[in-house]
């Protein structure tokens, strides 16, 4: 958390988009929900495709997007979630009973 919030130049201070958005999240009431309740449609719809064991590329394929942009939703994934790899996507999946 140290990280997440700077001194500005005038003396002000800077939060983290992250930091931003958990704060709106446990101003919201969305504290209580499910981390992958917290996702937007596509990066669950991302998430879903990483759980079942599809790489980056064959995501953006598959969505006619570019691996950059799978990439950056990934990236968000993993933070949203607390989450670190690919493997702990699949875990969490399987351990919440998401794959069905």
């Amino acid at each position: 958390m140290a990280k997440a919030i700077r001194k500005v130049a005038g003396g002000g201070k800077y939060i983290t988009p992250a930091v931003a958005e958990k704060l709106v999240d446990e101003i919201s009431g969305n504290a209580n929900k499910a981390p992958h309740e917290l996702l937007s449609k596509r990066e669950f719809e991302v998430f879903m495709f990483i759980a079942r064991g599809k790489t980056v590329g064959d995501i953006a394929d598959v969505l006619s997007l570019s691996v950059a942009t799978i990439s950056t939703h990934r990236t968000r994934i993993l933070e949203k979630m607390s989450l670190k790899t690919n493997a702990d996507i699949v875990q969490y999946a399987y351990a919440n009973n998401i794959l069905r």
